[in-house]
């Protein structure tokens, strides 16, 4: 077999095994978040802080770790046919955004502003406000 053929072959070979790889994470069934473990649980103020005063390390800590979060919602809105819940954080200008697991129907959607809560979601990081996905409440 000449080199040409040796380099194709490697190369085909390369690409079905990347595009095996890339199939199986496409398909890879999402955790499920009522039966996931919690890494971390805590008020939605004191998140909100470990971030204000240290992204860097509170990213290093959350960041992809599953939250039970605790606190008084301050709003309730839809964005993109989703429900988001926004738990109080520094004030009235910057808060903890949970956005509610779309794949759990479990969960009630009448969360109401003043109610408090306990979420248990996947930490995305912080832009203004700290991004909590894939949310459930938790009743204890």
């Amino acid at each position: 077999m000449s080199n040409k053929m040796k380099i194709l072959l490697v190369l085909l070979l390369g690409l079905a095994t990347a595009m095996g790889v890339a199939y199986y994470l496409y398909n890879k069934p999402l955790e499920n978040m009522a039966k996931a473990s919690t890494d971390y649980k805590l008020e939605s103020k004191a998140l909100f802080a470990e971030f204000e005063s240290n992204e860097a390390s509170a990213n290093e800590k959350y960041l992809g770790k599953v939250v039970e979060v605790s606190g008084t919602i301050q709003e309730v809105n839809m964005d993109d046919g989703n429900k988001k819940i926004i738990l109080e954080g520094d004030g009235m200008m910057f808060g903890v955004i949970c956005n509610l697991d779309e794949l759990t129907n479990s969960h009630r959607t009448d969360f109401k502003a003043g109610e408090n809560v306990t979420l248990k979601c996947k930490c995305t990081g912080i832009l203004m406000d700290v991004v909590l996905d894939r949310c459930i409440e938790i009743k204890h």
